[in-house]
């Protein structure tokens, strides 16, 4: 586990939705939170005005989240020993 507060960014694909990685920023900041890795980018159907970041399924060790913006989505990838109420509460303080 990791003992120091906060977690890594795994900055691993050269595109990225517009603000998400400043919000991923302040999402590795919470106690708990080990790897957040911005995923698969690709273009969904309908249109979200602002960012959304949403609890998809649970991973193995953590949750698979989708960003949206615009007709764009983006998987991230979070290892966390957080149970899910309390990655949605981070995510939504991350959100602010």
């Amino acid at each position: 586990m990791n003992n120091s507060p906060g977690g890594r960014l795994v900055l691993t694909h050269s595109t990225h939705i517009p603000g998400l990685i400043a919000v991923l920023e302040r999402l590795a900041k919470y106690s708990g939170i080990q790897t957040i890795t911005p995923a698969v980018i690709g273009r969904a159907k309908g249109h979200s005005p602002r960012l959304q970041l949403k609890v998809s399924v649970p991973i193995r060790g953590g949750f698979k989240l989708i960003a949206r913006q615009g007709k764009t989505f983006q998987e991230v990838f979070i290892i966390t020993s957080c149970q899910q109420d309390e990655l949605e509460a981070a995510i939504f303080q991350a959100m602010k």
